[in-house]
């Protein structure tokens, strides 16, 4: 294996799972009877705001209530650590709407979390293009903290839109000396084809996952585990200079 500088880590739902974070395609993949894909839209936005609107409502209290686990704190832990250590640089993207990973980092210079699929925690105005850190209620269609228009939706990528940040992601996956894949499905695009666009730039690349997930084929080394134990194993070797 080359020498590790620049890491690139992806996390999915088997991360927050642990702290209690219910997963959109756990369990038949339904909420109150309606299909993800019926509260996850534009179209479905455009077709039942309310419905929408009670979805995320939801899932934002859920989000207040829980902790980050040792996954988090051992990534967390990495990000802070590993630039000191190795001089490179740890860049954390993350499938996950919620703010555990965020939580669990604080206020660590030149660290953060890059949120693809957007944050419970955020209203997104489409009048303004303003972004607000949010807790409250949606429902009734609040006034942008911004502009004053009642534009406020779930600040989340829906099936159907561009994740954000994309730029700014590959071109850390075309510098990455190792990619690691942590509580993922392997199935949603474009996160899915992360580990053949950091394998072809030369790459090592891991993934840490409960069971073998849709890619595990494509991956030079896989573990599989619960992320709260096999995830603070891998970030021990690392800062020890075993990995």
């Amino acid at each position: 294996m080359t020498t590790i500088r620049n890491i690139v880590i992806l996390t999915g739902a088997g991360v927050s799972a642990e702290s209690g974070i219910d997963t959109f395609r756990g369990a038949g993949g339904l909420w109150e009877g309606q299909a993800v894909e019926d509260v996850a839209t534009p179209e479905a936005f455009a077709r039942d705001p309310d419905l929408v609107f009670r979805f995320y409502d939801t899932r934002r209290e859920q989000v207040l209530q829980v902790e980050p686990n040792a996954a988090h704190h051992a990534l967390a832990r990495l990000q802070r650590e590993w630039p000191a250590k190795a001089g490179g640089s740890v860049m954390l993207v993350t499938q996950n709407v919620d703010d555990l990973h965020d939580r669990a980092l604080g206020a660590a210079d030149g660290a953060e979390v890059i949120h693809m699929h957007g944050e419970h925690l955020s209203a997104w105005c489409t009048a303004c293009d303003g972004r607000t850190r949010w807790t409250a209620s949606l429902i009734d269609s609040p006034p942008c903290p911004s502009c004053g228009a009642p534009a406020l939706r779930p600040d989340i990528v829906w099936f159907g839109e561009m994740p954000y940040r994309m730029d700014e992601i590959f071109a850390a996956l075309e510098d990455a000396d190792m990619f690691v894949s942590i509580g993922t499905s392997g199935a949603v695009y474009p996160a899915a084809g992360f580990v053949r666009t950091a394998a072809d730039m030369g790459a090592h690349t891991l993934e840490l996952n409960l069971e073998p997930s849709q890619g595990t084929d494509w991956f030079d080394e896989a573990r599989h585990g619960p992320a709260t134990q096999t995830v603070p194993v891998w970030v021990e070797e690392m800062l020890q200079g075993k990995g």
